[in-house]
């Protein structure tokens, strides 16, 4: 009988873990909820040219971020910052495009956010003093992901835009052109 009873508390606690475990798998890192990535609008880019750096984030399907144009003052905004701009590069004004306001069960007030995909547009200057060949430009990307259930931490990743740079402007190239609509 001890016997019994010692395998229905095993069997008892085995599905526990087992719930536990799918429970925390569900709610996912915040750090995984967005993933973004960097193009240039010119491959290669020329010395004493300018370019855009479009930094595309797609968000988790049952989620969303802030839209840089926060709702509610306590909500965190999205944020794309180049901390060190780096050598022979001008950096002008990040460009976010508007969010979509939507209701969610946790608030009555619509919610100005970003689902699916979103794309951020930075403006660079290729100065003529610029090193030539492969050149990075770090960025930071801070944002907050919630989904209907649960809001996540905020959360920073590094997203990396590289550039090859070249001397002379004919060999500059336009590149994903549908990430870039004419203005």
């Amino acid at each position: 009988m001890k016997l019994h009873k010692l395998f229905a508390f095993s069997a008892i606690l085995f599905c526990g873990f087992i719930f536990a475990a799918n429970a925390n798998a569900q709610i996912p890192n915040a750090k995984e909820v967005v993933a973004p990535t960097a193009f240039a609008s010119m491959e290669p880019a020329a010395r004493g040219g300018s370019l855009q750096v479009a930094v595309v984030l797609k968000i988790r399907p049952g989620f969303h971020i802030n839209a840089r144009e926060k709702s509610e003052e306590y909500l965190i905004a999205t944020d794309l910052k180049i901390p060190n701009v780096p050598a022979g590069f001008k950096v002008g004004e990040v460009a976010y495009p508007k969010g979509e306001l939507h209701t969610f069960v946790f608030t009555k007030k619509q919610l100005n956010v970003y689902q699916d995909t979103v794309v951020l547009h930075l403006p660079l200057t290729v100065l003529a003093t610029a090193a030539l060949g492969m050149q990075h430009i770090p960025m930071k990307l801070r944002y907050q992901a919630c989904s209907t259930e649960v809001c996540l931490p905020p959360v920073t990743l590094d997203v990396d835009a590289k550039l090859n740079i070249v001397a002379s402007p004919a060999a500059a190239k336009p590149a994903h052109a549908e990430l870039f609509p004419k203005q």
